[in-house]
């Protein structure tokens, strides 16, 4: 079966940056779309960003377009995403999610069927 574990999560100044990473075990992880989303309390959970299978295509949503970075080493299983100039509104739990048995990016939360228990970040003004 499929797991994946978030970690990176804290607290942080507005203006500052997290990496979060994502460990992935279970499958063959080269072959799987990943993604992040947040969940706000009182909101629903959103996209955040994807990846494609070999790295060499992202997708973000505008909110994060220019702050955030995801990337992934298939050497090591893990998916990563860059945090830069963070402000009070990307306050969420994050998670990390894969594609099944597809590699191509999604942004619909439909398409993963796999997810993380989330990490939390909190970004102070």
């Amino acid at each position: 079966q499929v797991q994946l574990v978030e970690s990176g999560g804290g607290l942080v100044q507005a203006g500052g940056a997290l990496r979060l990473s994502c460990a992935f075990s279970g499958r063959t992880f080269s072959s799987y779309a990943m993604g992040w989303f947040r969940q706000a309390p009182g909101k629903e959970r959103e996209f955040v960003a994807a990846i494609n299978w070999s790295g060499g295509r992202s997708y973000y949503t505008d909110s994060v377009k220019g702050r955030f970075t995801i990337s992934r080493d298939n050497a090591k299983n893990t998916v990563y995403l860059q945090m830069n100039s963070l402000q009070p509104e990307d306050t969420a739990v994050y998670y990390c999610a894969s594609r099944r048995e597809l590699g191509t990016v999604s942004m619909n939360r439909d398409d993963y069927g796999y997810w993380g228990q989330g990490t939390q970040v909190t970004v102070s003004s």
